[in-house]
């Protein structure tokens, strides 16, 4: 196969999960932020993988869920994080963050992803580790990676004077299925 297969929302999800940090870490929420406006793609050159690419549109971000805290996490406090998050990426000046992937290495189980991470236009080489199952009917598609805000000049969210706020490292979740070939997927 040579080409490229792309993927969007209708084929899977990307979600960052986010600590809680400092002497006030107790009151504060973990949360799963989700993106519903997202692009990827796979460029094939006789059958294997030879660029990776993912551009997230950071308005798109939204709050599924918050875990832990003294309360439950409710509509309008989904609304003030949103907020918060959104001015924490620069969204209006950095309307997306992306990884574009050229180093591509065959691992157990599918593939070592290495190239430039961007978020708030600073870019970082980053390595994802990327598994791929065939399901008889596609591939599955699976990458968890770490990201730390100080890496790419972040200043983690606080509160409080900085008795609770986001902690510097988040994980970042991705899942797709793709219907047809891969190529030789490992």
């Amino acid at each position: 196969m040579n080409g490229t297969v792309f993927v969007g929302p209708d084929d899977g999800d990307v979600t960052i999960g986010t600590g809680v940090a400092g002497p006030g870490a107790k009151a504060g929420h973990r949360l799963i932020i989700g993106f519903e406006s997202w692009s990827g793609s796979v460029t094939f050159v006789d059958d294997v993988p030879s660029a990776v690419g993912l551009t997230v549109d950071v308005d798109s971000l939204s709050v599924v869920r918050g875990e832990g805290g003294v309360t439950p996490l409710s509509g309008p406090e989904k609304l003030v994080v949103r907020s918060n998050a959104l001015k924490s990426l620069q969204a209006k000046k950095f309307p997306q963050i992306g990884f574009v992937g050229d180093a591509i290495d065959v691992i157990d189980g599918g593939y070592r992803v290495t190239g430039a991470l961007t978020i708030c236009g600073e870019s970082v080489e980053h390595s994802v580790d990327v598994g791929v199952v065939d399901d008889g009917d596609g591939w599955r598609l699976s990458a968890s990676t770490s990201v730390r805000h100080s890496d790419v000049g972040l200043k983690p969210f606080s509160l409080m004077m900085g008795t609770l706020k986001v902690a510097d490292e988040v994980r970042v979740e991705f899942a797709a299925r793709l219907s047809g070939g891969l190529g030789d997927a490992p």
